[in-house]
């Protein structure tokens, strides 16, 4: 005799929150405190009780798994990458959670042709320099701030997170002898970054927050109590982060957020340099800054949105911009690239000594164009700047693919660029830089193996779904080509819709499983993303947020009518803010879905925008506004949040994913979500939460634990879209 798993119920501890003169009652804001013993012990709780609920779909999600698994070749390795006199590279090995870091010395100097690495078989003078593996060994978790080399390669500064939480402590390796420098700084944000002579690292420290707010410089060798900090920034709003210019000379220095930033340049060849501020956080310009040696001038691009919110880009000098008088409208320089409604141009250029890599997006497709070096020439002598779409790009025929530059050397005859679409594994491609003659073709180096499988046997295509107010929602469709649009199907729709960040085309082993079993996985390119440009965007934020939760449920509903999917067996799948708009769906629509699976939700946003003392909620008034000093904003945030707007209905199977240590999104919002949606469930599909508990903002570590997290939602939607077994 079986019996049936009975959920967790948590405590109900009444707390008040007070604001514009209305009050709400949260009953489990007490899960909100991580070290207590009672609530690790109801996470745990709630782990049993997903694992028992969820026991039938565990021969599924071991099948799904094992494909995946099985398609991705293990034993790989990435291509060289030549950096001073090294080509640096990675292995991966079957059976091992991470990849190696290698390299081996340039044997000729004049060639840029990598050297031929096959899997398994080191080549002659190949050394491990980073082997993550053993440095995970001893760890539950394991994840990679970044690896920075010095010029000559004799240096290695790297950040690594033991635990999830984002915290990374900074460490040096002499990598003439291997062994780690004595040094060891705790506490810092994300990746550090070392100058071309190793002598100096720069890195970055967040506060209370989570906030990236002190930079501070450190001399190789020296105590961390000697760091020199250079630059603190006040403002709770801004987000600091940092890179080298291309010529290595620059730091470049970004504080910002979603509207506008401020930039600062610092000289890395004077170790007494203080970072000279070019434009600041009051002009409220949203802008990129490159700097750019030309004819034995320097000069800067600045990429922006003075001219429009899709970006122009100019060209001026840092004397120009510093020289200005603060009371006087912002100059700029003279204009390369135009504005353009149609096109997006991204805010970084990639500099090289012979021509710049603009990354720019044009109907929904990221590419690569290029702005020779004599255009800039003509322009910076009283010349008439062009529009990024009468730029050369390269040439590839697909209608729906991601292009982007990885890695352009400042001298090198090349840059490297990867391709890949909906249905095209992972290409990397050499171009060869244009030298006035006729463009050469680009050098494929390496297509990602897949193992035993067709991909003819597979496509997608793109529709236009109608939204309420007229708007049209782009949506991928991948499917079989077996599967035909006849009502009958299983249906996944996927959406993110936040922080202009687009769903670009990009391929995954992982999906082919779902496809194989006659599942049809969509994309909904939601306001709120950055597919067609600024105003898309603009169109799914502050007080139009609620356009990101009405277009997912239209694609939803195109699709069904295009025959795309059954409206029995529909469902739902998004991650962080994707996963606030799977808990704003579940309420506004929740007959449309038989199951949605929610990937470390952000479904309490309205209490954590309310708290600026919570990791990263000053930083999110610039996407979501302001609740706590505009009633009109927290009106409105109150009206869709997902924690707040349970109601009682029939909800679908509902799995909530999330990690302990996550400081993005942190794990109360989804506990807490569950136990309201449980109380308000007026169907028979259960609603589960499943812990990572030693995980962070992208789960568990490691490629095959995160394969098995990813088998596991997949499973779980197939099992209630009753999509359990593979066509033939």
């Amino acid at each position: 005799m079986t019996t049936t798993p009975v959920p967790p119920i948590a405590k109900k501890v009444p707390t008040e929150r007070n604001h514009h003169g209305e009050t709400f009652i949260d009953h489990y804001e007490w899960l909100r405190q991580k070290e207590s013993a009672e609530v690790l012990e109801h996470l745990r709780a709630e782990n049993a009780y997903t694992e028992a609920v969820t026991a039938a779909q565990a021969p599924l999600r071991e099948a799904i798994f094992s494909e995946i698994k099985h398609r991705t070749v293990e034993t790989d390795l990435s291509v060289p990458a030549r950096r001073g006199a090294w080509w640096y590279f990675s292995r991966t090995s079957e059976g091992q959670q991470y990849p190696v870091y290698c390299r081996v010395p340039v044997s000729d100097p004049s060639s840029w042709e990598p050297p031929q690495v096959e899997p398994g078989k080191p080549l002659p003078g190949e050394v491990t320099y980073f082997d993550t593996n053993a440095e995970a060994e001893t760890h539950p978790f394991y994840s990679l701030g970044g690896l920075s080399t010095d010029r000559e390669g004799s240096v290695l500064a790297y950040s690594e997170d033991t635990s999830g939480d984002e915290h990374y402590t900074l460490r040096f390796r002499d990598l003439t002898t291997g062994e780690n420098l004595p040094e060891v700084i705790d506490n810092v944000h994300g990746g550090p970054i070392l100058e071309p002579t190793g002598r100096r690292a720069y890195y970055m420290v967040a506060d209370s927050a989570w906030r990236p707010y002190r930079l501070y410089q450190h001399t190789v060798g020296t105590s961390p109590d000697q760091d020199r900090l250079l630059l603190e920034i006040t403002d709770e709003q801004l987000w600091t982060g940092m890179w080298l210019s291309a010529d290595r000379l620059e730091l470049v220095i970004y504080s910002g957020n979603s509207e506008y930033n401020e930039t600062r340049l610092l000289d890395v060849t004077d170790p007494e340099a203080e970072p000279v501020l070019l434009i600041g956080a009051d002009r409220r310009l949203l802008h990129a800054v490159e700097p750019l040696e030309l004819d034995g001038e320097r000069l800067l691009l600045i990429t922006h949105n003075q001219h429009g919110p899709n970006n122009a880009l100019s060209l001026t000098s840092a004397s120009a911009l510093t020289n200005q008088p603060a009371e006087a409208p912002l100059s700029l320089g003279r204009t390369l690239l135009l504005h353009e409604d149609t096109v997006k141009l991204d805010e970084s250029v990639t500099v090289t000594a012979s021509e710049i890599l603009v990354s720019a997006r044009i109907n929904t497709v990221e590419s690569v164009y290029r702005l020779s070096l004599d255009t800039v020439r003509e322009v910076r002598d009283g010349g008439q700047g062009v529009p990024t779409s009468s730029l050369p790009g390269l040439p590839f025929e697909e209608e729906l693919f991601t292009c982007a530059v990885t890695s352009a050397e400042y001298d090198a005859p090349v840059f490297r660029v990867v391709y890949t679409s909906w249905m095209t594994p992972p290409r990397i491609y050499d171009v060869p830089h244009d030298d006035g003659a006729s463009p050469a073709a680009p050098i494929l180096r390496r297509e990602t193996p897949v193992n035993d499988v067709d991909l003819q046997d597979y496509c997608a295509v793109r529709v236009w779904a109608p939204a309420p107010d007229g708007a049209q929602i782009p949506v991928t469709v991948m499917h079989h080509r077996s599967v035909r649009p006849d009502g009958t199907n299983p249906l996944v729709v996927y959406g993110y819709g936040s922080y202009e960040v687009s769903m670009d085309p990009q391929f995954g082993i992982a999906r082919l499983s779902l496809l194989d079993r006659g599942i049809v996985f969509a994309v909904a390119h939601v306001r709120g993303g950055g597919e067609l440009g600024r105003a898309w965007y603009e169109a799914g934020k502050k007080l139009q947020k609620v356009n990101t939760f009405t277009d997912f449920i239209a694609a939803t509903d195109h699709l069904v009518s295009l025959g795309w999917g059954d409206p029995e067996r529909v469902a739902a799948m998004g991650g962080s803010a994707g996963g606030l708009l799977m808990g704003a769906v579940a309420n506004m629509a929740p007959e449309k879905y038989r199951a949605i699976v929610a990937q470390v939700p952000f479904v309490d946003n309205l209490t954590s925008i309310l708290d600026p003392d919570l990791p990263l909620s000053a930083l999110e008034w610039e996407e979501w506004g302001n609740p706590i000093e505009d009633p009109e904003v927290y009106r409105y945030m109150k009206s869709y949040s997902p924690y707040e707007n349970v109601r009682e209905t029939e909800y679908p199977a509902i799995a909530a994913v999330t990690s302990l240590h996550d400081t993005r999104v942190l794990y109360v919002e989804p506990a807490k979500w569950v136990q309201r949606l449980r109380e308000h469930q007026r169907g028979e599909s259960p609603i589960v939460l499943k812990t990572e508990m030693d995980g962070g903002h992208g789960g568990a570590s490691g490629r095959y634990e995160e394969w098995k997290d990813r088998a596991w939602d997949y499973a779980f939607l197939a099992w209630w879209l009753g999509a359990h077994v593979k066509r033939s």
